[in-house]
């Protein structure tokens, strides 16, 4: 019998996009035999999320995760919803999320090394790509720590689609889940007013002065008017100028000052945002199939 090592395997992976242990069972099957090693491998399936590559996934599902005083929150995608709600799919999300809390990787490749019970967690994605029969990826992740005085809020809506972290100062756990509810419906870029980037602030301004209802203004008085549509501008971008969802009219600020507590910062993930999705024919993608 041949002896299979790690070179072989290694190399079989990389030919196939295999995980370890199916590329190596594969080898012991075939006596060493990379090609008919290929041929197993693509019998079974395990083999096909190579072939995947050049596929958008944009569809997912996003997870967010607390333990202690750390957080972690994660976009795994898919190519099509369909696939985002399948059972081995959502347990790879799971699976994900709770290693990247546990690990804290400091970057993607570091996320996708990371040990799991077969190989590593880039394994578990092929492996798991090969069962649904479409291409999915590790989009994202960020990891947050807080300390004894600070409060998570943990929210996920949509059944995963959006899902948000915040990080309150002084606050109840009930404060903090309402401001992520918040986020998540509302969709703040920024804290504040003045964490809004400068370049931004004046490409709006060009085009509100450009304005068709305001071309036969005087110069003084475009610029008034302009100042207080960016004013308003600002207040949709920033969390703490917004009108408190479940408020009665007061701002973000106001109803945590109400509270007496303070946001330090959050992050607020939505599937596929940013994300150029392709357009396809069902009819041309079911006879690529069937050909392919």
């Amino acid at each position: 019998m041949a002896q299979i090592t790690a070179a072989l395997v290694k190399e079989l992976r990389e030919k196939t996009s295999a995980g370890i242990m199916d590329a190596k069972k594969a080898l012991v099957e075939t006596n060493g035999n990379m090609e008919k090693a290929i041929d197993v491998l693509k019998e079974r399936g395990v083999a096909k999320a190579a072939k995947k590559a050049d596929r958008v996934a944009a569809e997912g599902m996003t997870d967010v995760i607390e333990a202690g005083n750390t957080a972690a929150i994660i976009e795994l995608n898919s190519e099509t919803d369909f696939v985002a709600s399948n059972e081995k799919f959502l347990n790879l999300l799971h699976l994900t999320a709770k290693v990247i809390l546990e690990h804290k990787p400091a970057d993607l490749k570091a996320a996708l090394d990371i040990p799991v019970e077969e190989g590593t967690l880039n394994d578990q994605i092929v492996q798991t790509s090969a069962h649904t029969g479409e291409k999915i990826t590790l989009r994202r992740f960020n990891v947050v720590e807080k300390n004894d005085n600070q409060t998570f809020g943990v929210y996920s809506h949509m059944g995963g689609q959006i899902s948000v972290i915040t990080l309150l100062e002084n606050s109840d756990s009930t404060t903090a889940k309402d401001i992520a509810m918040h986020i998540a419906a509302i969709a703040p870029k920024y804290l504040s007013r003045e964490d809004v980037p400068k370049d931004v602030v004046e490409h709006e301004k060009s085009i509100q002065m450009k304005a068709d209802d305001l071309g036969n203004k005087p110069d003084n008085i475009k610029e008034k008017i302009v100042e207080g549509r960016l004013g308003k501008f600002l207040d949709e971008l920033a969390l703490l100028n917004q009108p408190f969802v479940k408020g009665e009219g007061e701002s973000v600020a106001e109803y945590l000052k109400k509270q007496g507590a303070t946001i330090k910062s959050f992050i607020r993930y939505q599937v596929g945002e940013g994300i150029e999705k392709q357009e396809s024919n069902l009819a041309d993608e079911v006879a690529k199939q069937i050909n392919g």
